[in-house]
């Protein structure tokens, strides 16, 4: 049978499931159980038709999620908080995981741009990051103290600031992709051109390990949130771009519903990145270099393995339920 017939006599009933999961529609345990056995049926059938095919992680997705809610012990509202970021989220990130990929490949495109455009054109990084700020830098810089910018304002002040304006920039690149996905890399190219522009602006001044003491102190949680916020933006953009079987309104949906949901799992990040330049960066030249070092690889390995390790242990772990439970 041709993939595109099988989803096509298929398609009403998956959605039905979903609606199920989703608790829009009631349905008893031996329903559930009946509707668990038919769609397990569906997924032998893709795995060995066609097994690299989108389809197959989106009905091992779904299983997962029926799974959980048949014999899975009730979980109460407290725990629905820890599912979501502990289950619910990793299984969507490996599913959308080639965005990811996306998302990376643009940004160190992008940030590329930015750095030779800074070495080629000495105007360039007065023009991205503004003159009074370059001047300021270039005094805190000449007395030792390149993060002399951040150490300006209340602690508390500076925090509530920053974790609201990333948070702005983060839905920035998300909604963004409402255009088909241009949105999002426009709102990618602006923050990321910046981000190579003033690297290599401290460079030049020969500032750059000063300057990367303290920047990716906050730096890691930051800018890896703003990529997979990107990555947000880019589903909701193939969403509408790309609704192969379903109907442009109905893939939009799925598409918001899926990219919403891991874009809320970088907030806690960004309000960590937020506390820590608030907090933490103002002290960055004071610090012994080995706590600088243990927070920056110290975050890059907490959030690294979020998004790039644990969404393929969730998924191993959840197709194996899976498969035993089939057996």
């Amino acid at each position: 049978m041709r993939e595109v017939y099988f989803i096509k006599q298929n398609k009403e009933k998956w959605l039905g499931i979903e609606q199920v999961i989703q608790g829009k529609i009631k349905k008893n345990p031996d329903d559930l159980s009946s509707l668990y056995i038919n769609l397990i049926n569906d997924l032998s059938f893709a795995q060995t038709y066609y097994p690299k095919s989108n389809t197959t992680v989106y009905l091992n997705h779904l299983s997962a999620q029926i799974f959980q809610k048949i014999y899975k012990t009730k979980r109460v509202e407290e725990n629905r908080l820890v599912y979501f970021f502990k289950t619910e989220v990793p299984l969507l990130i490996y599913q959308y995981r080639r965005y990811l990929m996306y998302a990376f490949l643009f940004f160190i495109l992008f940030t590329s741009i930015g750095v030779l455009s800074a070495i080629y054109d000495k105007d360039f990084v007065n023009i991205i990051l503004g003159e009074s700020y370059v001047n300021e830098t270039i005094e805190n810089i000449k007395h030792n103290n390149a993060v002399g910018v951040y150490q300006s304002g209340s602690t508390w002040g500076s925090t509530i600031g920053i974790i609201f304006n990333n948070i702005q920039v983060g839905a920035k690149l998300y909604i963004y992709g409402i255009a088909g996905g241009v949105g999002t890399l426009f709102a990618l190219l602006s923050n990321s051109v910046m981000l190579g522009a003033f690297q290599y602006f401290f460079y030049d001044y020969g500032a750059l390990k000063d300057s990367a003491r303290g920047i990716w102190l906050h730096g890691v949680f930051e800018i890896f949130a703003m990529v997979v916020e990107a990555m947000c933006g880019l589903i909701l953009g193939a969403s509408i771009l790309f609704p192969r079987t379903f109907s442009r309104f109905n893939s939009f949906k799925k598409g918001f519903k899926d990219s919403f949901k891991i874009f809320l799992s970088t907030i806690p990040f960004t309000i960590c990145a937020g506390i820590i330049e608030g907090y933490v960066t103002r002290h960055a030249l004071k610090m012994p270099l080995f706590l600088n070092l243990i927070i920056i690889f110290g975050s890059l390995a907490i959030i690294g393995f979020y998004y790039f390790v644990y969404p393929s242990v969730v998924y191993k772990k959840t197709n194996k339920q899976i498969n035993d439970t089939i057996l």
